[in-house]
């Protein structure tokens, strides 16, 4: 899996820390960064993604394909 933050979309609300808080963190402008796409199952991550009130996140398959939205 493969996770893409849009940071000109991120608005720093941290849905997606308290849903997975070992794949995902705020940075130092409260912009969403990716700490480990692998630290929590594929479910997971879509949840974090749907979760995100601004659709900042993407998420991939291996191949690029996209998955979530």
């Amino acid at each position: 899996m493969q996770i893409r933050i849009l940071r000109h979309e991120c608005c720093g609300h941290s849905e997606c820390v308290e849903i997975a808080p070992d794949v995902f963190a705020l940075d130092e402008r409260g912009k969403a960064t990716v700490l480990d796409p692998e630290a929590d199952t594929p479910e997971k991550l879509i949840e974090a993604a749907g979760a995100c009130p601004c659709a900042a996140i993407e998420i991939l398959d291996d191949e690029g394909d996209p998955v979530f939205p």
